[in-house]
């Protein structure tokens, strides 16, 4: 499991996050929703130690990730991977190039081997007729899938997305679902996804967590979230103009 405690964190004078607790089960695709600002990225950033709270702990597994070293958020890393909102390839490697980039890197593996794994992944992704293109003219749908194969290298038990469906047509959204789906279903990753996509979270997050003024405002499944007769929650899944959201 990955578990909030007590975590409260702020930017100068302006409070992202208090005393928010959150547990995420082993297995499930959790949906972290809100409006822009409320902050659900920076909650996910303290999983893998890019961030970490001013007050609280964050454990994965039973390990706690606040205050380890370098060494010791590099096992985190390992076993929690992260694909950022833009998918972060490397425009001098070829898809395949990126992809076995951290099999080299911490695998132990030569080029050779690296290659012929990371093709695999690409094909698991059905990126694998690009394993030879450079990233750079690919399409924002394809290049979230290579950076998805890119995370899945060293077999991660988490899978932490970052907006994955922003900024995609209706069709490659899906298919990045779709794909999201499968790792839970068919590979057990346990998915923590970042998003405002509301037909994503309505096709298939298992929980559904919604950050308001720093806390979680409701947990609970899709159905949770449709009958729930919280003012707040119905404004933020219709997307009324006028209700008593505040934004930021």
């Amino acid at each position: 499991m990955i578990e909030f405690r007590g975590i409260s964190k702020s930017f100068g004078h302006k409070v992202i996050l208090s005393n928010l607790d959150l547990t995420v089960q082993s297995g499930e695709i959790l949906f972290v929703v809100g409006t822009s600002g409320v902050g659900k990225s920076v909650l996910i950033k303290h999983v893998v130690g890019l961030l970490a709270p001013d007050r609280g702990t964050v454990s994965v597994d039973g390990v706690q990730v606040t205050g380890l070293h370098e060494r010791g958020l590099a096992d985190i890393r390992k076993k929690c991977a992260m694909v950022f909102q833009h998918a972060t390839l490397f425009d001098s490697m070829t898809c395949a190039e990126n992809v076995a980039l951290p099999l080299r890197k911490h695998g132990d593996l030569s080029r050779k081997q690296a290659m012929v794994q990371a093709e695999d992944l690409l094909r698991a992704v059905e990126m694998a007729d690009f394993a030879g293109t450079y990233p750079g003219p690919l399409g924002d749908g394809q290049r979230k899938r290579v950076a998805v194969a890119r995370a899945l290298a060293l077999r991660p038990r988490y899978v932490l997305f970052d907006e994955p469906t922003t900024s995609l047509d209706p069709i490659s959204a899906r298919r990045v679902d779709r794909l999201i789906a499968s790792l839970a279903a068919q590979h057990g990753v346990t998915c923590v996804v970042v998003s405002h996509d509301l037909k994503s979270i309505f096709t298939i997050a298992d929980r559904i967590a919604m950050l308001y003024k720093g806390e979680v405002r409701l947990l609970g499944t899709r159905d949770d979230f449709r009958h729930s007769p919280d003012p707040i929650v119905q404004q933020f899944i219709t997307g009324s103009p006028s209700g008593p959201l505040e934004t930021t």
